[in-house]
C-alpha cells in the first residue's frame, strides 16, 4: 500500500431514515471514524432523507439513538431529529440540486425516458435514447448521456484504477419520474457542498461510485476527482445475501430491546466480519478491520 496524505479535510456518515441501522452500518461507520482520526479529518453526519416514501420520523430517531448508544463520533451535522428537520433535511439543498438538473438540461446532457420498471427488466436497458422526448413529459425520468470513456478512480490503497461504467449504470437517472434528483445526482451534489474528500463506502457502491464521477466530469466539478475512496467488504447474511433493513435481527434497536450493552453489539460484528479479535468499541473495530482489508 502506497503512503497516504497525512491530512484528509472531511469524510462523512450517510444513513438513511428508510430503516433501523444494522450492524452493517456500523461496521462502515467504525472504519469511517477510524480513518477520520488517524488522518484528522472532521466526520459529518449526512442523512440521505429524499427518499419520501420510506421515511419516517421513527427511522430519523433510531440513527441519532444508535449513534449515542455505541458513541460514534461525529463533528458536523445535526445533533438531533429537530435540528436535522429544521436544518440539513436535503429537502433544504433542493436548489442545490435543481441547479445542478438545470445545468444538464442546458448543456443538453440528459435525456427523457418513459420506460416502465417491466420493460426495463425485459429489454435491460432504456430504449428512449434516440427518441427525443421533451424532458417536461410527465413521469417522464432524466437519464444521463454516458460515453465509453475511462473513469478514474483515487483509492485509499494509493492506486489509481482506470475503468468504465458497466453496463447496467450506462445512462443512469440523475431526476426520478416524480421530479426528485435522484441519489447519484444527490450524493456527489452534498459532497461537494460540505468538502468531502474522503469517502467510505461499501464495496457494493462501487459502481455509484463510478458514476457520480462521471457525472461530476459532466458538470464540470473535477475537484471531485480528487475524492479519495475507501470501499470495504459487506456484512452477509448467512445465506450470503447481503444484509437488509428489512431484517430485524441485525439492527441495533433489536439487539438494544434484546439486553444487548454496547460493547456486546461491537463484539458481534467484529465475530460477523470474521475478525480474531474481541472488538470492544469503535475504535477497536475499526482499526482491526483496517488492517484486515490492507491484509496486515
Amino acid at each position: 500500500m502506497k503512503s497516504q496524505p497525512l491530512y484528509f479535510n472531511k469524510t462523512r456518515i450517510a444513513p438513511t431514515p428508510s430503516g433501523f441501522l444494522h450492524v452493517g452500518n456500523i461496521l462502515s461507520f467504525a472504519i469511517t471514524a477510524a480513518l477520520a482520526c488517524m488522518h484528522g479529518a472532521k466526520i459529518l453526519l449526512r442523512i440521505d432523507d429524499l427518499d419520501r416514501a420510506r421515511f419516517t420520523p421513527e427511522y430519523l430517531a433510531d440513527i441519532f439513538d444508535t449513534l449515542r448508544f455505541l458513541e460514534i463520533p461525529r463533528d458536523e451535522g445535526p445533533r438531533d431529529a429537530d435540528e436535522f428537520e429544521r436544518a440539513f433535511s436535503q429537502l433544504h439543498r433542493m436548489p442545490l440540486y435543481t441547479e445542478a438538473l438545470d445545468e444538464l438540461k442546458n448543456k443538453g446532457a440528459v435525456f427523457a425516458c418513459t420506460c416502465s420498471r417491466k420493460q426495463l427488466l425485459e429489454n435491460g436497458t432504456c430504449n428512449c435514447i434516440n427518441k427525443k422526448i421533451p424532458l417536461d413529459t410527465p413521469e417522464a425520468s432524466w437519464r444521463l448521456y454516458t460515453d465509453g470513456n475511462p473513469i478514474k478512480v483515487k483509492t485509499y490503497a494509493g492506486e489509481t484504477i482506470s475503468t468504465e461504467l458497466p453496463a447496467g449504470m450506462r445512462n443512469f437517472v440523475v431526476r426520478k419520474k416524480d421530479g426528485f434528483p435522484a441519489y447519484q445526482l444527490t450524493s456527489l451534489i452534498d459532497d461537494l457542498f460540505y468538502g468531502t474528500d474522503l469517502i467510505v463506502r461499501g464495496e457494493d457502491l462501487w459502481h455509484s461510485t463510478l458514476a457520480q464521477l462521471a457525472l461530476a466530469k459532466t458538470l464540470g466539478k473535477h475537484i471531485f476527482e480528487d475524492t479519495v475512496f475507501y470501499h470495504h467488504p459487506l456484512l452477509l447474511e448467512p445465506s450470503g445475501l447481503k444484509l437488509s433493513k428489512s431484517a430485524g435481527s441485525t439492527s441495533v434497536r433489536f439487539m438494544r430491546a434484546n439486553g444487548m450493552s454496547c460493547t456486546n453489539v461491537f463484539k458481534q460484528i467484529a465475530g460477523l466480519a470474521n475478525i480474531n479479535f474481541q472488538a470492544e468499541n469503535w475504535q477497536e473495530l475499526g482499526n482491526r478491520l483496517m488492517r484486515m482489508h490492507q491484509g496486515n
